[in-house]
């Protein structure tokens, strides 16, 4: 009898746990408006279920993907109206654009494109150098390097100058590069503040929800943007570090007008959020916006703010609508099943896919979740190019009618829980000069050739893929 009423005490005790396990999973799925992929929600269905006591403390670290739902852009005094339909690719991605909610495209003026990472760094002194009012930074780390050294000297100098400089950093981002000067910056007038900081509001679930945008802002009127952090590996590397850091291939690129005023407000949104934890009701300050058929390009903010994964469905309906090529380069692939299938079908109809990965990246686990799905696209006529060097970029072409650029990798961390900023730019001769600088990267590549693997090997890869959103 003792033990049976141990037994039924224990039985009791884990029935209330699920219980509240479960209760808790369902009200804030619903009131937050999660909207999780199906093998995510029962994934957490089955651990509240077998171990409540480790699940739910996960969940309420972890657990919630959706933060808070981003106002419609709406701009002052705007007379953009969404693109007529037809059967063209980038007619097709903005009628989408337009359905989540994004704004429309705008005027950019000069673009410069950056060639490398010295022309980057070059365009990223000008960027800072030019500030005469307000200079802002959003980064996902910067480096505690020679080059992190320069930056946080020259936003010291700007701020002295009488410049409101602000600074946001991820909050677990500052752990990858080092807290830099942080103290030297606050003393000298530039305010830093940490997106996200695991340490604050610790159960809220959010602390696996990363801010990975990238966005320098001079005056409201010049945005330098791409995939690079604020880290000499990044640029142009630091031989003398330790270990030495050699030089990383990116993608970045700089411009200005309207363009760079909608990533001024999506910063100021940002930055409202990491010190207050809300979003103000604030609409996009526009004025006299109109729909531009010429040297035009959207801006695509991605992540727990919005309330589509607009990115992911961008990229999914384009492949779909592609007819003639997909062009893409990431250092990191590893996307879920719909994805990758919109890829591999885009092949078998005939697209010409090419694909650009590094043949080593920085992350041994991406690296190991990717092959089942290289094998996939390998096997259904896709070219995947393995490059020697460490690639950073981020970019993809979609007929010669759009390239999407930015911060987002092709993985399920990009595409579902980081905060990301993409520039889809719909101009030829744009087009062209992107496609240029991922050819001339394609051509130091070697062919990825797809091999027979055994039981073992898939048993290893699907346990990392797992894990993918953490990748």
């Amino acid at each position: 009898m003792h033990f049976s009423a141990i037994n039924s005490y224990l039985f009791t005790l884990h029935s209330f746990f699920v219980a509240l396990g479960l209760i808790i999973y369902g009200v804030t799925s619903h009131i937050r408006k999660q909207r999780r992929h199906p093998s995510a929600s029962i994934a957490w269905i089955v651990l509240l279920f077998l171990l409540p006591y480790l699940a739910l403390p996960m969940y309420l670290l972890i657990g919630t993907r959706k933060v808070l739902v981003q106002r419609p852009w709406r701009t002052v005094g705007s007379t953009s109206q969404a693109p007529h339909h037809n059967e063209n690719s980038a007619a097709i991605f903005q009628n989408l654009a337009c359905a989540m909610q994004l704004p429309a495209a705008m005027s950019y003026g000069q673009l410069f494109i950056h060639a490398d990472g010295q022309d980057a760094l070059k365009r990223l002194r000008l960027t800072i150098e030019g500030a005469v009012k307000t200079l802002d930074l959003c980064t996902f780390l910067i480096g505690d390097d020679v080059l992190g050294d320069e930056i946080v000297d020259m936003l010291i100098k700007k701020a002295r100058s009488g410049v409101r400089v602000r600074l946001l950093v991820d909050g677990l981002g500052i752990y990858f590069g080092g807290k830099v000067g942080f103290r030297k910056l606050s003393s000298a007038g530039v305010r830093v503040e940490l997106f996200n900081s695991p340490w604050r509001l610790p159960f809220t679930g959010r602390i696996n929800l990363r801010n990975h945008r990238k966005m320098v802002i001079a005056d409201g009127e010049r945005t330098w943007s791409g995939g690079r952090n604020l880290a000499a590996e990044y640029f142009i590397g630091d031989a003398d570090s330790k270990p030495p850091k050699s030089e990383w291939v990116d993608l970045s690129f700089d411009f200005g007008e309207d363009l760079a005023r909608q990533s001024q407000w999506q910063f100021n949104q940002d930055w409202e959020f990491a010190i207050q934890y809300s979003i103000s009701n604030v609409s996009l300050p526009l004025e006299n916006s109109r729909l531009i058929t010429k040297a035009s390009a959207q801006f695509i903010a991605s992540g727990p703010d919005q309330l589509d994964d607009t990115v992911y469905l961008l990229l999914i309906s384009s492949c779909f609508s592609a007819k003639r090529r997909i062009l893409a380069v990431t250092p990191y692939f590893v996307p879920d099943a719909t994805l990758l299938m919109a890829f591999t079908l885009a092949a078998r109809r005939g697209v010409k896919v090419d694909l650009l990965l590094p043949h080593k990246s920085n992350h041994l686990l991406a690296d190991i979740a990717r092959h089942n799905a290289l094998r996939e696209m390998s096997n259904a006529g896709a070219q995947i190019w393995l490059l020697p060097k460490m690639i950073h970029a981020k970019a993809i072409i979609f007929d010669d009618e759009i390239v999407l650029t930015g911060s987002a990798n092709l993985d399920e961390r990009s595409l579902f829980l980081n905060y990301e900023m993409m520039i889809a730019f719909f101009q030829p001769s744009e087009i062209n000069l992107f496609a240029q600088w991922i050819e001339n990267q394609k051509k130091l590549g070697k062919p990825y050739l797809s091999k027979p693997v055994n039981v073992s090997r898939e048993f290893v890869e699907g346990l990392v893929r797992w894990v993918a959103f953490q990748l």
